[in-house]
């Protein structure tokens, strides 16, 4: 009998080689699996599972891990406003090790010996996979074609022509990664330090014009409506306002950081929700918490997003640091209001309960209601002691 083995599949260059190298070259039974992490539709997920029968699968299914996505990673990166480099929301490097625990999961469900994935040997995923097989299935042997063969997507095409398939090997140029959280581009230009992706490589081309004014509402740390409009779910609501701003082309960007395996990378992406939800999130938290509580969750926030990039997700201490993020949302509540123009938004001004800028006690630098300006000179004199102790003692 054929070895089973559970391919985690996007329908991609690379997983489209796996398939047909390790049914025709290697004589595995080879199960094909998608974790939908919220970036395919229904259209897409069905052309998916026609391409892997189509390339010799023996069995197809989709994971729809999307919920279960939102609310154990997304929730918690807006609570803390993770950027990568400032400039990246994590989208993909945060998805991965959703999608490697419920691939590994239906492995031990088919009872596979095997499991494949598409990495090659040169980027974060090979170890997100990798780590979190390992760590849920140490039992379940990991085969990795591409890595281990050292292919170029050049050499994939051209045995995936060779073996009498045929594809849009023009847009597979691209690595297109997509889910709820953005979508990732990777390609030749992101190989080099200078040139920028083509008009043609952007997944969502511009299409709107003028200016757009948006009202985002925020309970407890979590966007909950747009315009007014209250939506039933996280993932719901994301994807609306993806909708709503993608045509604009906000939230392009390119992302140039450090990799788990030491060398810099780059790489293309288009996150107009997740930008805008973040920035809205951190305008909305710099009105509702204190000085304190926004200087210690930039610090645990930043630390938490490297861990997620990093694929340290299984590590309990993640959990800890869930548990502080999310008791720090209790009062992050209001209306924040935005304004869409091609390739920008603009973030106009906050309403809420919760303002800390009440005038009750003044309007900073014109009046001031709980104070004295002798208070204010007392306060001053005790403040600077340290430093003309220090001056004094130690004269320039």
């Amino acid at each position: 009998m054929k070895e089973k083995l559970v391919l985690a599949f996007s329908g991609g260059l690379d997983t489209s080689f796996c398939v047909k190298y390790l049914t025709e070259e290697k004589g595995f039974e080879v199960y094909t699996a998608i974790a939908n992490t919220g970036g395919f539709s229904a259209e897409e997920l069905r052309k998916i599972e026609e391409k892997a029968y189509r390339l010799g699968a023996r069995e197809h299914v989709t994971l729809d891990i999307t919920d279960e996505y939102y609310d154990k990673c997304i929730r918690y990166m807006v609570y803390g406003n993770v950027l990568r480099n400032n400039t990246y929301p994590v989208s993909v490097s945060s998805e991965r090790v959703f999608q490697a625990i419920a691939i590994i999961e239906y492995a031990k469900k088919t009872g596979a010996r095997y499991v494949a994935h598409g990495s090659t040997g040169a980027g974060n995923d090979q170890v997100r996979f990798d780590l979190t097989f390992q760590v849920l299935a140490p039992g379940i042997h990991i085969i990795t074609p591409i890595r281990d063969l050292g292919l170029s997507r050049d050499q994939e095409i051209s045995y995936l022509r060779e073996h009498g398939v045929e594809d849009d090997f023009t847009r597979m140029q691209y690595s297109v990664n997509q889910g709820l959280w953005g979508t990732s581009i990777g390609g030749r230009e992101t190989l080099t330090s200078s040139q920028p992706l083509p008009e043609e490589a952007w997944p969502t081309p511009m299409t709107a014009a003028g200016s757009r004014d948006l009202e985002l509402t925020f309970v407890k740390g979590e966007l909950k409506a747009i315009d007014g409009q209250e939506y039933s779910s996280g993932p719901e609501t994301i994807r609306t306002l993806e909708e709503i701003a993608a045509p604009w082309a906000i939230g392009r960007d390119m992302h140039i950081g450090d990799t788990i395996i030491g060398i810099k990378g780059r790489v293309g992406f288009e996150a107009a929700a997740p930008l805008m939800i973040i920035k809205a999130h951190h305008l909305l938290e710099k009105h509702t918490l204190t000085k304190w509580q926004l200087y210690w969750k930039e610090q645990i926030a930043n630390w938490y997003g490297m861990f997620i990039h990093e694929a340290m997700y299984l590590d309990p201490v993640m959990r800890n640091m869930e548990s502080f993020l999310e008791s720090t949302q209790e009062t992050v509540n209001g209306k924040v209001l935005l304004r869409l123009q091609p390739y920008r938004f603009e973030l106009k001004g906050i309403e809420s309960p919760n303002d800390l800028m009440s005038p009750v006690f003044g309007h900073y630098g014109e009046e001031s209601k709980a104070w004295t300006g002798d208070d204010v000179k007392g306060f001053t004199a005790i403040l600077g002691n340290a430093q003309k102790i220090y001056y004094t003692v130690n004269k320039p």
